[in-house]
Protein backbone atom coordinates (compact mmCIF):
# COMPACT_ATOMS: atom_id res chain seq x y z
CA UNK A 1 0.00 0.00 0.00
CA UNK A 2 1.39 3.28 -1.34
CA UNK A 3 1.64 6.95 0.92
CA UNK A 4 -0.97 7.90 -1.35
CA UNK A 5 -3.90 5.37 -0.59
CA UNK A 6 -3.29 6.15 2.99
CA UNK A 7 -3.36 9.90 2.10
CA UNK A 8 -6.96 9.95 0.12
CA UNK A 9 -7.83 7.14 2.62
CA UNK A 10 -7.84 9.16 5.79
CA UNK A 11 -8.82 12.44 4.32
CA UNK A 12 -11.98 10.86 3.51
CA UNK A 13 -12.17 9.66 7.40
CA UNK A 14 -11.55 13.58 7.82
CA UNK A 15 -8.30 12.96 9.85
CA UNK A 16 -6.01 16.16 9.42
CA UNK A 17 -2.83 14.07 7.44
CA UNK A 18 -0.68 15.25 4.14
CA UNK A 19 1.98 13.59 1.94
CA UNK A 20 4.49 13.47 5.07
CA UNK A 21 2.45 11.24 7.51
CA UNK A 22 1.54 9.44 4.94
CA UNK A 23 4.54 8.45 4.03
CA UNK A 24 5.57 7.59 7.04
CA UNK A 25 2.89 5.53 8.08
CA UNK A 26 3.48 3.46 4.91
CA UNK A 27 6.77 2.79 6.73
CA UNK A 28 4.86 1.76 9.80
CA UNK A 29 2.15 -0.52 8.09
CA UNK A 30 5.05 -2.28 5.75
CA UNK A 31 7.14 -2.75 9.18
CA UNK A 32 4.45 -4.11 10.79
CA UNK A 33 3.42 -6.95 8.18
CA UNK A 34 6.99 -7.81 7.96
CA UNK A 35 7.24 -8.22 12.04
CA UNK A 36 3.76 -9.91 11.87
CA UNK A 37 5.26 -12.79 10.49
CA UNK A 38 7.76 -13.92 13.26
CA UNK A 39 5.35 -12.76 16.38
CA UNK A 40 2.04 -12.04 17.42
CA UNK A 41 1.14 -8.46 16.58
CA UNK A 42 -1.97 -8.46 14.97
CA UNK A 43 -4.43 -10.83 13.85
CA UNK A 44 -5.81 -8.50 10.90
CA UNK A 45 -3.77 -9.22 7.99
CA UNK A 46 -5.78 -7.20 5.05
CA UNK A 47 -3.96 -3.86 4.01
CA UNK A 48 -7.37 -1.95 3.67
CA UNK A 49 -8.58 -3.48 7.16
CA UNK A 50 -5.49 -2.44 8.75
CA UNK A 51 -5.27 0.61 7.37
CA UNK A 52 -8.90 1.39 8.67
CA UNK A 53 -9.51 -0.46 11.97
CA UNK A 54 -5.62 0.43 13.23
CA UNK A 55 -4.32 3.89 11.34
CA UNK A 56 -7.78 5.36 10.93
CA UNK A 57 -8.94 3.71 14.03
CA UNK A 58 -6.11 5.50 16.19
CA UNK A 59 -6.12 8.57 14.54
CA UNK A 60 -9.89 9.60 14.51
CA UNK A 61 -9.05 10.91 17.60
CA UNK A 62 -7.41 13.91 15.60
CA UNK A 63 -10.91 14.89 14.76
CA UNK A 64 -12.65 16.20 18.48
CA UNK A 65 -11.40 19.33 19.12
CA UNK A 66 -9.70 19.61 22.20
CA UNK A 67 -9.14 16.23 22.90
CA UNK A 68 -5.29 15.25 21.93
CA UNK A 69 -3.06 18.46 23.15
CA UNK A 70 -0.72 18.02 20.36
CA UNK A 71 2.40 20.25 22.68
CA UNK A 72 1.21 18.13 25.29
CA UNK A 73 2.05 14.44 26.79
CA UNK A 74 -0.01 11.04 26.38
CA UNK A 75 1.17 7.18 27.50
CA UNK A 76 -0.67 4.52 25.78
CA UNK A 77 -0.87 2.00 28.40
CA UNK A 78 -0.38 -1.94 26.83
CA UNK A 79 0.40 -0.45 23.15
CA UNK A 80 0.32 -3.61 21.85
CA UNK A 81 1.65 -2.73 18.09
CA UNK A 82 1.30 0.87 18.74
CA UNK A 83 -1.92 2.10 18.30
CA UNK A 84 -3.07 4.32 19.15
CA UNK A 85 0.32 5.81 20.64
CA UNK A 86 2.29 5.38 17.99
CA UNK A 87 0.26 6.69 14.85
CA UNK A 88 -0.22 9.42 17.31
CA UNK A 89 3.28 10.14 18.17
CA UNK A 90 3.54 10.28 14.30
CA UNK A 91 0.93 12.56 13.37
CA UNK A 92 1.72 14.68 16.28
CA UNK A 93 5.42 15.36 16.47
CA UNK A 94 5.35 17.87 18.68
CA UNK A 95 2.95 15.76 20.95
CA UNK A 96 5.70 13.57 23.52
CA UNK A 97 4.18 9.92 23.12
CA UNK A 98 5.23 7.40 25.89
CA UNK A 99 4.57 3.93 24.44
CA UNK A 100 4.18 1.66 27.65
CA UNK A 101 3.80 -2.70 27.47
CA UNK A 102 4.70 -5.02 29.52
CA UNK A 103 6.01 -7.70 26.60
CA UNK A 104 10.02 -6.18 25.36
CA UNK A 105 9.10 -7.48 22.02
CA UNK A 106 6.53 -5.29 21.47
CA UNK A 107 8.74 -2.67 22.35
CA UNK A 108 11.43 -3.84 20.18
CA UNK A 109 9.26 -3.48 16.91
CA UNK A 110 7.95 0.00 18.17
CA UNK A 111 11.64 0.68 18.13
CA UNK A 112 12.09 -0.15 14.97
CA UNK A 113 9.60 2.40 13.63
CA UNK A 114 11.11 4.86 15.62
CA UNK A 115 14.04 4.14 13.98
CA UNK A 116 12.59 3.88 10.26
CA UNK A 117 10.35 7.08 10.71
CA UNK A 118 12.67 9.57 12.54
CA UNK A 119 10.18 9.75 15.09
CA UNK A 120 11.91 11.52 18.28
CA UNK A 121 8.92 12.25 20.43
CA UNK A 122 8.38 8.46 21.49
CA UNK A 123 9.70 6.87 24.91
CA UNK A 124 9.59 3.13 25.30
CA UNK A 125 8.51 1.73 29.05
CA UNK A 126 9.17 -1.79 29.53
CA UNK A 127 6.27 -2.78 32.59
CA UNK A 128 3.09 -3.63 33.59
CA UNK A 129 0.41 -0.86 33.83
CA UNK A 130 -0.19 -1.57 37.23
CA UNK A 131 3.54 -1.35 38.03
CA UNK A 132 4.14 1.71 35.93
CA UNK A 133 1.82 3.54 37.70
CA UNK A 134 3.71 2.93 40.75
CA UNK A 135 7.00 4.68 39.12
CA UNK A 136 7.77 8.46 40.11
CA UNK A 137 8.49 9.39 36.94
CA UNK A 138 5.14 8.14 35.65
CA UNK A 139 2.52 8.66 37.80
CA UNK A 140 0.29 11.51 37.36
CA UNK A 141 2.33 12.94 35.00
CA UNK A 142 0.61 13.08 31.68
CA UNK A 143 -2.09 15.01 30.14
CA UNK A 144 -4.04 11.63 28.33
CA UNK A 145 -3.40 8.28 28.81
CA UNK A 146 -4.66 6.34 26.17
CA UNK A 147 -5.70 2.43 26.06
CA UNK A 148 -7.27 1.11 22.73
CA UNK A 149 -8.79 -2.56 23.01
CA UNK A 150 -7.12 -3.36 26.14
CA UNK A 151 -9.69 -3.86 28.67
CA UNK A 152 -13.43 -3.61 30.21
CA UNK A 153 -13.85 -0.01 31.58
CA UNK A 154 -13.71 -0.28 35.00
CA UNK A 155 -10.52 -2.44 34.66
CA UNK A 156 -8.97 0.92 32.09
CA UNK A 157 -10.15 3.24 34.73
CA UNK A 158 -7.78 1.81 36.80
CA UNK A 159 -5.23 1.19 34.34
CA UNK A 160 -5.19 4.81 32.91
CA UNK A 161 -6.14 7.27 35.56
CA UNK A 162 -3.08 6.72 37.72
CA UNK A 163 -0.87 8.30 35.10
CA UNK A 164 -3.31 11.14 34.71
CA UNK A 165 -2.42 14.78 35.96
CA UNK A 166 -5.41 16.84 37.76
CA UNK A 167 -7.21 18.35 34.93
CA UNK A 168 -6.14 15.50 32.20
CA UNK A 169 -7.97 12.69 31.01
CA UNK A 170 -8.08 8.83 30.04
CA UNK A 171 -9.23 8.24 26.90
CA UNK A 172 -10.42 4.97 26.33
CA UNK A 173 -11.48 3.36 22.66
CA UNK A 174 -14.55 1.29 23.12
CA UNK A 175 -16.44 -0.98 21.06
CA UNK A 176 -20.59 -1.91 21.57
CA UNK A 177 -19.51 -3.58 24.66
CA UNK A 178 -19.43 -0.23 26.70
CA UNK A 179 -22.95 0.18 27.39
CA UNK A 180 -23.13 -2.25 29.49
CA UNK A 181 -19.69 -0.85 31.00
CA UNK A 182 -20.21 2.14 31.39
CA UNK A 183 -22.32 2.40 35.25
CA UNK A 184 -19.13 0.21 36.66
CA UNK A 185 -17.02 2.28 34.93
CA UNK A 186 -18.22 5.63 36.37
CA UNK A 187 -18.08 3.92 40.22
CA UNK A 188 -14.63 2.94 39.16
CA UNK A 189 -13.39 6.28 38.10
CA UNK A 190 -15.06 8.12 40.95
CA UNK A 191 -12.56 6.38 43.36
CA UNK A 192 -9.65 6.43 41.18
CA UNK A 193 -10.38 10.15 41.13
CA UNK A 194 -11.99 10.89 37.72
CA UNK A 195 -15.20 11.43 36.01
CA UNK A 196 -16.70 9.81 32.62
CA UNK A 197 -17.90 12.39 30.20
CA UNK A 198 -20.08 10.99 27.68
CA UNK A 199 -19.19 8.74 24.52
CA UNK A 200 -17.89 10.33 21.73
CA UNK A 201 -18.98 8.36 18.34
CA UNK A 202 -15.66 7.48 16.30
CA UNK A 203 -17.46 5.95 13.11
CA UNK A 204 -15.03 5.05 10.38
CA UNK A 205 -16.39 5.61 6.61
CA UNK A 206 -17.98 2.66 4.74
CA UNK A 207 -17.44 0.51 8.02
CA UNK A 208 -20.20 -1.29 10.69
CA UNK A 209 -18.07 -0.82 13.25
CA UNK A 210 -19.39 0.76 16.27
CA UNK A 211 -16.74 2.26 17.66
CA UNK A 212 -16.76 5.38 20.55
CA UNK A 213 -14.22 7.30 22.54
CA UNK A 214 -14.42 7.51 26.43
CA UNK A 215 -12.97 10.34 27.95
CA UNK A 216 -12.84 10.53 31.89
CA UNK A 217 -11.48 13.58 32.99
CA UNK A 218 -9.06 13.50 36.05
CA UNK A 219 -10.88 15.49 38.90
CA UNK A 220 -8.33 14.95 42.18
CA UNK A 221 -6.00 13.22 42.74
CA UNK A 222 -5.58 9.19 42.32
CA UNK A 223 -5.79 7.67 45.87
CA UNK A 224 -2.24 6.06 46.43
CA UNK A 225 -3.87 2.42 46.94
CA UNK A 226 -4.44 2.28 43.44
CA UNK A 227 -3.87 1.04 41.11
CA UNK A 228 -3.64 -2.51 43.31
CA UNK A 229 -0.85 -4.41 42.47
CA UNK A 230 -0.81 -6.39 39.40
CA UNK A 231 -3.56 -8.65 38.21
CA UNK A 232 -5.77 -7.55 40.88
CA UNK A 233 -7.93 -4.81 38.59
CA UNK A 234 -8.51 -7.53 36.27
CA UNK A 235 -9.81 -10.21 38.68
CA UNK A 236 -11.81 -8.22 40.95
CA UNK A 237 -12.66 -4.50 38.62
CA UNK A 238 -13.58 -1.34 40.81
CA UNK A 239 -17.32 -0.39 40.61
CA UNK A 240 -18.52 -4.04 40.68
CA UNK A 241 -19.86 -6.85 42.60
CA UNK A 242 -17.17 -8.84 42.37
CA UNK A 243 -14.83 -6.00 43.89
CA UNK A 244 -17.32 -5.76 46.64
CA UNK A 245 -17.35 -9.36 47.79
Amino acid sequence: MNGQIILDRLIRCGIPCDRALADRLEIYLTLLLEWNQRMDLTNVTDEEEILDRHFADSLIAMTVPDLIPCDGSLIDVGTGAGFPGMALALACPRLRVTLLDSLRKRLDFLQAVCDATGAANVTLVHARAEDGARQKELRERFDVAAARAVAPLPVLAEYLLPYVRTGGIALCWKGPGLAEEIEAGRRAAHLLGGKTGEPIPAAIPGRDWSHSLLPIRKTGATPKAYPRKAGTPARSPLGTRKAEE
